[in-house]
Order: structure tokens, then sequence, then C-alpha cells
């Protein structure tokens, strides 16, 4: 069982805040459209949207990341192969190998070599399975269930598995989930929608990924546990 995090006390003029969680994300999204909004020459757009831009580079570094670093606790926690924990730390480690892998259209956007057979149906041309029109439809409900699942119900139904994110991780995630459920009920409801910056939100899953599979990876990890 992960142990939990102990959070640092915010001082305010009105008192002091000691929150539960990680405030990062909204540090972030207070930069990204309090300061980067209002940059000229269309910096912000290349952020938050941009094909093959900067922020879909750093969400394969994090993904990769967070793969080698998930690899590292297979490999520390290799004779609990049995255990739940070590199944679970596994099919993180696939997730996050085809996620990565994805990302830069399975290594497609390095090489540029592909599979001709997906390039033809897919939205982008491009060698990916998420670009394909059956996958596309569903790809913000995935992304919904996704940053609900590791940003509340791993933590909140199985707290014993080391695998899923600790709580103090919770809005690296949720805000994801957050932002795919009012996109996509802005259009079912036919009202105004609102911006597309997927990119720039997405961002966040990868960066909370990277940051929890690292702490286990480097220090508890390092102390295997029990068996589940």
């Amino acid at each position: 069982m992960a142990v939990e995090h102990q959070p640092r006390t915010i001082h305010t003029p009105w008192g002091s805040l000691t929150p539960a969680v990680d405030l990062a994300p909204l540090l972030y999204l207070r930069v990204l459209y309090g300061r980067v909004y209002f940059l000229p020459f269309g910096v912000f757009e290349a952020w938050t949207t941009g094909e093959d831009g900067p922020v879909e580079w750093l969400q394969f570094a994090a993904y990769a990341g967070a793969c080698v670093c998930s690899l590292r606790v297979l490999w520390l926690r290799r004779r609990q192969w049995r255990s739940l924990q070590w199944l679970a730390w596994l099919l993180l480690t696939l997730f996050l190998f085809y996620v990565a892998s994805e990302e830069i259209s399975w290594g497609e956007r390095i090489h540029g070599w592909g599979v001709e057979a997906l390039r033809s149906v897919n939205a982008q041309k491009e060698t990916n399975i998420h670009n394909l029109p059956a996958v596309q439809n569903y790809l913000h409900v995935s992304f919904i269930a996704a940053g609900l699942f590791f940003g509340y119900g791993g933590w909140r139904w199985m707290p014993r598995i080391e695998a899923w994110p600790a709580r103090r991780f919770s809005l690296y995630f949720l805000f994801v989930a957050l932002f795919y459920t009012y996109f996509d009920l802005s259009w079912i409801s036919h009202a105004e929608r609102i911006r597309n910056d997927q990119e720039g939100i997405e961002l966040l899953m990868a960066v909370g990924l990277f940051l929890h599979t690292r702490h286990w990876a480097f220090s508890a990890a390092l102390l295997p546990s029990k068996a589940a």
C-alpha cells in the first residue's frame, strides 16, 4: 500500500492551507490561460493544438519515461511476479508502452516507415490506431474514463494497488476528464463549444503518470513490499 505523501502547507493572509493533492496542474492552467494565451504569433495555438508540435513530443517523452520507470518497478518486484501487485504494474507498463508508441505513430514520425493498410484508413494518414474512424469516435470517452480511474477510482476503491496513482496526483487526471466531459456535453446540447485545447490539457495526464511511476521506481520500489 502506498505511503501517503505529506502535503506542503501554504500560508496566505487569510490563514494556512494544507492541500491533500499536488496543485501544480492548477498553476499550469493559470500560466497557460493567464499568460501563454495572450502571447502573439500563435504561440498558444501551437502549444495546445499544433500537430507534431512541442506538446505532443513532451507527451511522448513523459509516457516513455513513465514506461521505463514502470519497467524498473517490474524488475525490482520480479520475485513477486505471481502477485496481483505485479500484474497491476504489468498492465500499467503495457498501457504506457501503447500510448507512448501511439503518440509518435509507432516511430513513423521518426523513421518515416509505416503500414500502408493503416495509413489508407487513418484520419491523419499515419500508422496509428487511435485515429482510425472506428476508434476515434470513442477517444474522448477513453480519456474521460482514464481520467476518472487514475484520478479517483484507483486510489479510492483499490488503495492497496501501488500501480494506480495516489490521491495526491488526482488533479493531473481529473482536469483531463473534466475538459473532455464539458467539451462533449457542449456538443451534445448544441451549445457553444469550448476551445479544443486538447494537446495542452492531455499533457497533464502524461506528466501525472510519469511523476507517479518515477516515485515508485526510485524510492518506495527499492524496498519491496509484501505481495498483495
